[in-house]
């Protein structure tokens, strides 16, 4: 007697079935929006730290100029 052959099946991750979900609600244009709006936090991020190391260069160079 053989026995019967075995199905694996993968089962989705939280993640991916949030993924699956939020594309079926969402439109393109949201999808678009949020991809837009993490991009510009990312850039002011990206801002904030450039702004903070001009602040360290001048003030390295006002010191030594003191």
């Amino acid at each position: 007697m053989q026995a019967a052959p075995v199905r694996a099946t993968a089962i989705p991750s939280v993640t991916d079935a949030l993924r699956a979900v939020e594309s079926l609600l969402m439109s393109g244009g949201q999808r678009t929006a949020r991809r837009n709006a993490w991009t510009s936090v990312l850039e002011d991020r990206r801002r904030a730290k450039d702004r903070v190391e001009a602040q360290r260069v001048l003030e390295e160079v006002t010191s030594a100029r003191s």
